[in-house]
């Protein structure tokens, strides 16, 4: 599945540095669609280089990271249950910033 995964607020540096990524993500055996709870394990697996604890806390996204699937809040959607269509956009910005 074609997917566009954009890393902002800082988040960029855990995926070198990169704030756009094109990806082409496999729904797994037996699995009719791609959730977010998947994109969030593929992530962690192909795309953070280092210090993936900044971006994951168990299997969601730290508390201040916001989440939006075609610009739309992931919290209005499902959150880890949210279903992704090829060609979705989605994005990561965190919120926390130093002093």
């Amino acid at each position: 599945m074609q997917l566009t995964l954009e890393f902002g607020g800082g988040l960029e540096l855990l995926c070198d540095s990169k704030k756009i990524h094109n990806v082409n993500v496999e729904i797994q055996n037996g699995e009719d669609k791609l959730t977010m709870k998947d994109l969030l394990s593929w992530v962690r697996t192909n795309l953070i280089k280092e210090r993936p604890e900044m971006f994951m806390k168990g299997d969601t996204v730290r508390p201040g990271v916001l989440v939006l699937v075609n610009d739309c809040d992931w919290e209005l959607s499902g959150q880890l249950n949210t279903s992704l269509e090829e060609k979705d956009v989605v994005v990561f910005i965190s919120t926390l910033h130093g002093g």
